[in-house]
């Protein structure tokens, strides 16, 4: 009997990469959180890890992030929101823009907090310290 010849295993197709002029844009999945990235001019994205369907925000809808009080979860939302709700621990957090916050060392551990300008203190949430916010440091925030 002849030998059989046997044929050899299909190559894998290259994994895909988007040509180098094609703009990405990415937002964290509404199921399990993780970043996506996508092509602009999507309108939805399916996340490969849980399969989740995100919809993508209308063009020139500028978007912004916080860290969830809560969960310390990262949370993607629509730039102007006064508040977002994670999906995860359902904590409301407080949207604050650039010029309504100010940035004060933890007087126990050194973390740098962020707190409302007007606060008169501020709690780390690593080490549940209270640090009162001095006129100085409110006026040095200000000035940078």
């Amino acid at each position: 009997m002849p030998p059989v010849p046997l044929a050899p295993y299909p190559t894998p197709p290259p994994p895909y990469t988007p040509p180098a002029n094609t703009a990405q844009s990415q937002l964290v999945c509404s199921g399990c959180r993780n970043l996506l990235l996508y092509p602009v001019g999507a309108t939805s994205v399916c996340c490969a890890v849980c399969n989740a369907v995100t919809a993508v925000p209308p063009p020139g809808t500028e978007m912004a992030q916080l860290v969830c009080g809560g969960c310390h979860t990262l949370l993607m939302y629509i730039r102007g929101a006064t508040s977002v709700q994670c999906s995860c621990c359902h904590t409301v957090n407080l949207a604050l823009e650039a010029n309504q916050v100010a940035h004060v060392s933890c007087g126990n551990c050194r973390m740098l907090l962020m707190y409302q300008y007007g606060a008169r203190s501020v709690k780390c949430s690593v080490c549940n310290f209270v640090t009162s916010v001095g006129m100085s440091t409110s006026a040095v925030d200000q000035k940078a």
